[in-house]
């Protein structure tokens, strides 16, 4: 955003946006809220009344990135529902989604996917786990995975599908276009689904995996402090 260039009331949103411009130039770390403030031509206690420090800056920053995609992800499912008759087909569609979101965004991929990118109390809809969960729910219902097999089946999934994006962007596994990474992309999402689907009989040692989004919820709904 150009320096000034914002409109009253709109302060908070152009600070986000000077925060996104630097992180995909420094990446996540190597910039500070003076910066952000200067490219939107305000004084460092103009941004405090928005924000209490970067680390504030950050959070807010990942929480709307991680909106935004959660929004995408659901988009892309839908862009595909009334296709072939293929019950795995929506979450193929977000597994390609999210990896071309992480190529294509790296340094804002890497801001939001790390520990501590969001806090206790943070407000994000659509989170993509959300849409994950939901995308799973509906598999299940339509008799694509064993009930017994769905509680937990996000991290698996999850783990798949972060997985093969983070070798692709660190450079660990090279694939030629953007059309091999979607075929590679479908290959996981079904391979992790169809080992879940094979899954014979629940198992009394399943790790309960969980994740920060996940335990914000569990607090939400017990009605338990942040």
């Amino acid at each position: 955003m150009a320096k000034g260039r914002y409109h009253h009331g709109d302060l908070r949103s152009a600070l986000l946006d000077a925060a996104e411009t630097l992180v995909r130039e420094r990446g996540a770390d190597d910039w500070s809220l003076r910066e952000a403030s200067a490219r939107v031509g305000v004084s460092p206690s103009a941004a405090y009344h928005h924000f209490a420090s970067r680390d504030a800056l950050v959070r807010a920053l990942s929480e709307r990135t991680l909106a935004w995609l959660g929004k995408r992800l659901g988009q892309e499912c839908e862009r595909v529902a009334g296709q072939a008759d293929d019950p795995q087909r929506r979450l193929i569609a977000l597994g390609r989604g999210y990896v071309t979101w992480a190529l294509d965004d790296p340094a804002m991929a890497r801001l939001v996917l790390r520990g501590g990118a969001t806090g206790p109390d943070s407000a994000i809809s659509p989170h993509p786990h959300d849409v994950l969960s939901a995308e799973l729910d509906r598999l299940a219902e339509a008799g694509g995975l064993p009930a017994f097999t769905r509680p937990g089946a996000e991290f698996v999934l999850w783990a798949a599908i972060h997985g093969l994006a983070v070798l692709l962007a660190d450079g660990l596994v090279r694939i030629d276009d953007a059309a091999a990474v979607d075929a590679q992309t479908e290959r996981v999402v079904r391979a992790a689904l169809n080992g879940l689907a094979r899954e014979t009989s629940p198992a009394a040692d399943r790790p309960a995996a969980r994740s920060a989004h996940t335990e914000r919820l569990a607090r939400r709904a017990t009605g338990e402090p942040h």
